[in-house]
């Protein structure tokens, strides 16, 4: 079989997983998890096998036109190369892995058929952009992965909280996705072309010399920096790139699993990897990699600061989402495809197992509250494979050797620091990246040693036992927990899949970054033996939910009870959380993600809905009111019309001399006066 045939098989198998799914849920439930699970690890064998067969090589294309349009093509287009095919191995493992953990997790719910469906199609959306090579067709997958996210963050849908998350991200992924629109026909105008490699070739024409013979008959990017600017918009709402990544910490009211596949593999990862491809079209535009720099330090920072400040444990893994994908833009800013690459690999494996072993830390403490967490005795021993593995994965996090994320994280440092001594991209895009990369290192290995102390290593009443979680979910965590462990040693070997650019660990940077991780992870530390103290005088809320019952269900009650039993959703009153010491009077606008959100509802949401009020008062009383006038006028005639229709002859001729009297006045009156 060719390698294009089992390409184009990776996505069309869980395509008709999901849509087998939705047809059978109903009538043949029996059927949903073999549907789910089966069609997604045939998909893993293929992308493996395609993987294999083209690490190294000349990319893989093929196309055939979808329909004429009479000017700019589209085509079913097939564009493999290295980073193409490891992508689509990331996607179809993590997507494995979640949909084995779903039968566990979900295992009771009524909802699951259409659920496992929807993970497939998510699934199926995400591959499609790994491998098409038309823009138009992305743009499928991309808008696929939107309503999916819609409907599977809103899985909990009896929930206000899950109503309003599901809608939040489809809103504000939607106002990046309108300039994104825009800047793809844009640049199909300007490339004559919405295929990849013609658009990358006409990026190269435009590059050339305008002497050079060819240049004159050539395509061109006669708009670099205006296209730049749109696409990226598209960018910061599906990755969650400031200022629109607000969507992302909210729609942790979906279920775990979903929120593992939406960080590590698809959805956020989606805009990182639309410009890795198109790297060399961002390039042409010097202002565009700045604010692309700029954007990615202010993510990254700001990610990790909220980070620090969150109580719901799933909101410090959403916003250290966000935070880590700060690095992946800064090392694209810094004009390094492969550091990126790399770093989206890596992170996917262990923010999935992060993600998953936080569904069972929150099933086996009833609670998704780390304040709550950190008054529990014997936790870590309740949970003993989420303990070790989530322990592998904050390390991997924290960016601490020999752990796969100190491999990616320092190829993005030195990516920032080639581009800051003026060899790579531009020198003031490798400065901000630089700096604000050692800056976030600090803050990510100080949430990541509190976020473990906080769920391991709390102090009070023994957790009562409920049994072990589902072996499928537990087995799901140690095979997650190889890669987080391992992926990063193969970064001699990776150069050659992503683009030819070292990925080795610089001295300088090594040394630097893993100290400052160090120095976080000490200081929590220390500040976390110093506020322990105050947890004996500070009880908080009951836990509200009941471990006993399905992880999916203790989740969604979890969410739910948070608020009234802890406080805000990101926050909580206790004196015992390091958090609060470290940021001091700065926490309480990162637990709030620095009021973005308050801004936004006074900036766009009230005036849009007071304008909607004025809008219906008008249609109700306004333009009703002449509605109802127009009605009112013919029916009031016609009733005076029928009160002198009454069928007596006498009145009829009565009526009719009367008439004839006053025209014979009116005719005498009129000769008269002439």
């Amino acid at each position: 079989m060719s390698t294009i045939t089992l390409a184009v098989l990776v996505p069309l198998l869980p395509f008709l997983g999901a849509v087998a799914g939705l047809l059978l849920g109903r009538v043949a439930p029996g059927f949903a998890r073999p549907l789910a699970v089966l069609p997604v690890l045939a998909s893993l064998a293929l992308a493996a096998l395609v993987a294999a067969r083209q690490g190294g090589r000349d990319p893989v294309d093929a196309a055939t036109e979808l329909t004429p349009t009479g000017s700019v093509p589209i085509e079913l287009a097939l564009h493999v190369d290295g980073f193409a095919a490891l992508a689509a191995v990331l996607v179809t493992l993590v997507s494995a892995c979640v949909q084995v953990y779903s039968t566990g997790y979900l295992r009771h719910d009524a909802r699951y058929p259409s659920y496992a469906a929807l993970v497939s199609l998510f699934t199926a959306a995400m591959l499609l952009v790994v491998y098409t090579g038309d823009l138009m067709v992305l743009l499928v997958g991309w808008e696929v992965m939107g309503i999916c996210s819609y409907f599977l963050v809103g899985h909990y849908w009896e929930t206000p909280e899950a109503r309003a998350a599901s809608l939040k991200a489809f809103l504000v992924t939607k106002a990046g996705d309108v300039p994104f629109l825009i800047g793809l026909f844009v640049l199909a105008s300007d490339a004559g072309s919405f295929r990849i490699t013609e658009i990358l070739e006409a990026v190269r024409n435009t590059a050339l010399d305008p002497g050079t013979p060819t240049f004159a008959a050539a395509e061109r990017i006669d708009h670099p920096t205006l296209i730049a600017l749109l696409l990226l918009a598209g960018v910061a709402g599906k990755s969650a790139q400031f200022p629109l990544h607000t969507w992302l910490p909210d729609a942790m009211a979906g279920p775990t699993p979903v929120s593992a596949l939406i960080h590590a593999a698809t959805m956020v990862a989606a805009g990182v990897y639309f410009v890795a491809r198109l790297l060399p079209l961002f390039q042409l535009s010097g202002a565009a990699m700045l604010v692309l720099a700029v954007t990615a330090a202010v993510t990254m920072t700001g990610a990790a600061l909220a980070a620090l400040a969150q109580d719901d444990v799933k909101r410090v893994l959403a916003w250290s989402t966000i935070g880590q994908l700060g690095y992946m833009t800064g090392a694209l800013a810094a004009g390094d495809r492969s550091a990126a690459a790399f770093h989206l690999l890596t992170h996917g494996a262990f923010k999935a197992l992060l993600f998953l072993a936080a569904g069972v830390l929150i099933h086996a403490a009833g609670t998704n509250s780390l304040a709550a967490m950190s008054r529990m005795g014997g936790l870590r021993s309740r949970v003993p494979d989420a303990y070790w593995t989530m322990t592998v994965a904050l390390l991997a996090l924290a960016a601490i050797p020999p752990f796969s994320g100190f491999f990616s994280k320092e190829a993005v440092l030195v990516a920032a620091e080639h581009a800051a001594t003026g060899d790579g991209g531009p020198v003031a895009a490798g400065w901000i990246v630089l700096a604000a990369g050692l800056l976030t290192a600090l803050l990510t290995a100080a949430y990541a040693a509190r976020l473990w102390l906080r769920a391991f290593r709390g102090r009070g009443a023994e957790l009562p036992a409920h049994g072990r979680q589902p072996v499928a979910m537990n087995a799901v965590l140690w095979v997650l927990a190889v890669p987080s462990l391992a992926l990063g040693t193969a970064f001699g070997v990776l150069p050659d899949w992503l683009g030819g650019q070292s990925l080795a660990p610089g001295w300088a940077t090594s040394v630097l970054a893993t100290g400052i991780a160090l120095v976080g992870g000490i200081v929590t530390y220390a500040t976390w033996r110093h506020t322990t103290a105050f947890a004996a005088g500070a009880p908080l809320g009951a836990v509200a939910a009941h471990p006993d019952a399905d992880p999916g269900r203790v989740e969604a009650e979890a969410i739910a009870s948070h608020a009234p039993a802890y406080g805000d959703v990101a926050d909580a009153p206790d004196p015992s959380d390091p958090g609060r010491l470290l940021l001091g009077p700065l926490h309480r606008h990162a637990a709030a993600g620095f009021h973005l959100d308050a801004l936004y509802r006074a900036a766009f949401v009230r005036p849009v809905t007071a304008a909607a009020s004025l809008v219906r008062f008008l249609d109700r009383e306004v333009v009703e009111t002449y509605v109802r006038g127009a009605a009112a006028a013919p029916r009031l005639l016609g009733a005076a019309v029928r009160r002198a229709q009454t069928g007596n002859l006498q009145t009829y001729v009565s009526a009719l001399l009367a008439g004839t009297v006053v025209l014979t006045v009116a005719v005498v009156l009129a000769v008269s006066g002439a």
